[in-house]
């Protein structure tokens, strides 16, 4: 076995090659990978390794010898240290690039997939204030209340004034819930002994600037429940739903099985396109609305729909995507494991007037097989899961009903080629690929594959 060209504590000027999937600098050293945070592709740094295993290394960045021409000054004051953000020490024009090669890079080595190409990046016209929904962990440093990201790589807590990629209303409903906290002296949660009470805030904007503030606590009691309330009401007039979330369960889970409103509406307004959509404390929604309307428009477009078909939106939440999918559909069934989503999902059909669009709560590999044997055919499958993607009994549960054509929405590009070369062998074949930025700063990247039957 050839002898590992780097020891840990010693110092090596490295090439940047690329960048990994969570943003940072990947180079080699006489063939030996080395992981550098904070490094870009064809930039010389000086690196000390911190760590070394059998088959890569990582390092500290001491010094940009020669810099790329993408590298910009970050323009949040506490971006070294947040864990946050992964980009904004590269412009934005850099980011959009990169984000392009991170899927490419995807599709080749885990998808294996020679001749597919990842279209350019469709970018933002703002690339900050963009974040419609925030979830901070609460703690406490030198006696003082914080609520902000977690330090990179760390549970430790940056507190956040000010985050440069929230809208405006979550930075005050932010900052009103620490003075709260602060000045009832509401005993904060200690992940280590699994005492106190506030563990995270959630804050979602809705329509209008409007608010929706989750407290997320360790235990069923939510003491000086009346003065919170009180004091929240006074210190943000656009909030429309106050509520607890219980999550008391040693974990990382943000949010727990049960909420319960303190004051105000269930769930809150969200807008897309001509839309508007309720949505509650533990439903999924696009934080990044403007660009989200983009990210469906062309899940739209690939689904060329005539007016005829019959449509599936597997993981539907709460029914974004099937409504876009019902103004060109004959029929959507939107199918989703989350009650609460499919409650929020029936509701927004109603209100937004699509009479087309049928909601079921279930697990997909139980639903689908149920609607084929009730003669129920896909002739277009869209499918939106989480960073985990699909199981291949999912996958194979898709390929059974043989629709013409999958829209496969992901978040993950990794788990996206995966799932696409097991969609090959089933009989489908990927065509277009497009990555779509819907988290400017950070290393991730939304992307829309059309993938039709062979």
């Amino acid at each position: 076995m050839a002898k590992i060209p780097v020891e840990a504590g010693k110092e090596y000027e490295i090439e940047i090659g690329s960048l990994g999937s969570s943003g940072e600098g990947v180079g080699r050293y006489n063939g030996f990978t080395v992981f550098v945070p904070g490094a870009l592709p064809q930039e010389k740094v000086k690196v000390r390794i911190l760590e070394v295993k059998k088959t890569y290394a990582a390092g500290k960045l001491l010094k940009v010898i020669e810099a790329s021409e993408d590298r910009v000054k970050p323009e949040c004051p506490i971006y070294e240290a947040c864990g946050g953000c992964q980009l904004q020490h590269i412009s934005y024009k850099g980011q959009l690039k990169l984000k392009q090669q991170q899927v490419q890079d995807a599709l080749e080595r885990i998808g294996h997939q020679k001749n597919l190409k990842a279209l350019p990046t469709l970018g933002a016209e703002n690339p900050w204030n963009y974040r419609n929904k925030v979830a901070f962990p609460v703690g406490r440093e030198k006696g003082k209340t914080i609520i902000g990201c977690f330090a990179k790589g760390t549970h430790r807590i940056i507190d956040a004034s000010h985050c440069l990629i929230q809208e405006q209303v979550n930075n005050e409903a932010i900052t009103a819930v620490r003075e709260v906290v602060e000045k009832l002296g509401i005993p904060v949660y200690d992940e280590d002994r699994h005492t106190g009470v506030m563990r995270h805030v959630v804050a979602r904007t809705g329509i209008k600037g409007k608010l929706m503030v989750v407290l997320v606590t360790a235990t069923p009691k939510l003491s000086k429940e009346k003065e919170i309330i009180k004091m929240l009401r006074n210190r943000l007039p656009n909030m429309v739903s106050l509520q607890q979330n219980i999550q008391t369960y040693r974990n990382n889970v943000i949010l727990g099985r049960e909420t319960k409103v303190l004051w105000g509406s269930p769930t809150i307004k969200a807008g897309l396109d001509k839309f508007a959509f309720n949505v509650s404390a533990r439903s999924f929604f696009q934080v990044n609305t403007r660009q989200a309307e983009r990210l469906y428009a062309k899940a739209l477009e690939y689904a060329q729909l005539t007016g005829q078909e019959t449509v599936i939106d597997a993981y539907c939440g709460t029914g974004t995507i099937s409504l876009y999918l019902a103004q060109r559909a004959r029929k959507v069934y939107g199918v989703e494991i989350v009650s609460p989503a499919i409650r929020d999902a029936q509701k927004n059909a109603r209100e937004n007037n699509i009479r087309n669009a049928e909601f079921i709560v279930g697990d997909c590999t139980k639903v689908m097989p149920r609607l084929y044997q009730q003669g129920i055919r896909a002739d277009v499958v869209v499918v939106d899961p989480p960073r985990a993607g699909c199981t291949e009994q999912v996958l194979k549960t898709f390929a059974n009903m043989k629709p013409k054509r999958i829209v496969y929405v992901s978040c993950n590009p990794a788990t996206l080629a995966r799932d696409i070369e097991i969609l090959e062998k089933l009989g489908y074949k990927a065509e277009k690929i497009q990555p779509v930025d819907m988290f400017a700063q950070t290393s991730h990247v939304e992307s829309v594959a059309l993938i039709n039957r062979k």
